[in-house]
């Protein structure tokens, strides 16, 4: 894999890792309030079965800059978009995390030509209900306070963590705690996903919806998956048992087991 490198965007910088390596081209973006490092398990595995890896930071977020003036859904996917024309080596394979559920189908939708799947693992993709008075208070203080964040982040990963989860969580409340990046959460969690699902009608490539059977972030997980799933033309879904919010880190094989016969059958 090679050193960190940047993608220039009017504002800031994206950074971005690249294994390199032969094979299809894999784009891995992680959440809102995360970092590519999230990937850390699952990419040997997608490079092991002869895959391209390239895992990139939100804008805001991880290496990338922390003064970007926009923060929505539509300015992601359009880093999304611009990253896949630099390297030059597409058609890609997107895997998203969380808010970047949103930002996959509009990349699908406007950049057809550029995305031959999309695999998105406990996505946010469609609008949903308000949150009451209570979840609200909550909100502020998880994208005020690190501590906060981090907590919260912590209950993503229900039972069984990575053997390196306190060395993941020290390295992701050090990178939160630096200027603009708590700012560029909160800028995330402002934005409506309504782009997304108004693009998910548009999207023509197929698309695998990966969740966590026990991600806290959905009322009904199962559920939630076969809706974001029912969006679009070409949709399935597979669950992940036990898992939190956050399957490639914490259960990395089980992920790869159900993504890896996904992205093979889209290459027949």
């Amino acid at each position: 894999m090679t050193a960190t490198q940047f993608l220039d965007r009017d504002g800031g910088r994206i950074a971005y890792d690249d294994t390199a390596t032969d094979g299809p081209l894999v784009v891995c973006v992680p959440g809102l309030g995360d970092t590519r490092d999230t990937y850390r398990h699952l990419r040997p595995l997608l490079v092991a079965a002869g895959y391209r890896v390239v895992t990139m930071d939100l804008r805001g977020e991880g290496e990338s800059t922390a003064n970007f003036a926009d923060y929505s859904t539509t300015a992601v996917a359009a880093d999304i978009i611009a990253l896949v024309r630099q390297l030059g080596v597409g058609p890609a394979l997107l895997i998203s995390n969380s808010y970047t559920g949103g930002p996959s189908f509009v990349v699908a939708a406007q950049a057809p030509e550029l995305f031959t799947a999309l695999v998105l693992t406990d996505p946010f993709a469609r609008v949903l209900p308000g949150p009451n008075f209570v979840t609200r208070l909550a909100i502020w203080y998880v994208s005020h306070v690190v501590s906060g964040w981090t907590g919260y982040w912590t209950t993503l990963f229900p039972g069984t963590r990575p053997a390196d989860f306190a060395e993941s969580k020290k390295a992701l409340a050090a990178t939160m705690r630096e200027p603009g990046r708590m700012a560029a959460l909160r800028g995330m969690l402002s934005s409506p996903q309504a782009p997304g699902e108004a693009a998910a009608p548009n999207v023509t490539c197929p698309v695998l919806v990966v969740m966590g059977t026990k991600d806290k972030d959905f009322e009904d997980p199962a559920g939630e998956a076969k809706i974001i799933a029912g969006m679009v033309a070409n949709g399935r879904v597979a669950m992940i048992e036990n898992a939190g919010h956050y399957p490639s880190a914490q259960y990395p094989q089980a992920t790869a087991d159900v993504v890896l016969p996904f992205l093979a059958a889209t290459r027949q």
